[in-house]
This record gives structure tokens, C-alpha cells and sequence, in this order.
């Protein structure tokens, strides 16, 4: 089975496994829509977010699959 990767960009994550939102709403990731979703990957937006991009991975792995 696939993973979810601080490689994927948040669109395609989002897409891969919508549990994954209230995550990302919850660090302040709160235009999962807008065009930078497309483009920048889990762990740029992470660093632009101020977040270390392995607490975000382990907090996203928490509820992929659920």
C-alpha cells in the first residue's frame, strides 16, 4: 500500500486521503484549495508553516486510513 509522502504535494495527499484535512487545518493550513495546494509539497508547507516536516508527517500518519 501506498503512502502518503513529504514528497507529495498537498493536493495530491489530500487526494490520496481526505482524513488528512483537519490536520492541516489544525497547524494553520487553511487554503488547501488555493493554488499553492497544487504546487508545494507536505514539506514546504510545513517550513513555511513553521513546522518541523517530520512532526507533520507523523501527526498526517496518524490518521491516514482511518
Amino acid at each position: 500500500m501506498a503512502n502518503i509522502t513529504k514528497d507529495m504535494t498537498i493536493a495530491q495527499a489530500i487526494a490520496f486521503d481526505q482524513n488528512i484535512i483537519p490536520v492541516l487545518l489544525d497547524i494553520g493550513m487553511h487554503c488547501l484549495g488555493c493554488p499553492s495546494a497544487q504546487g508545494e509539497t507536505l514539506e514546504e508547507a510545513a517550513m513555511v508553516h513553521g513546522l518541523d516536516p517530520e512532526d507533520l508527517m507523523d501527526r498526517i500518519n496518524e490518521v491516514v486510513g482511518e
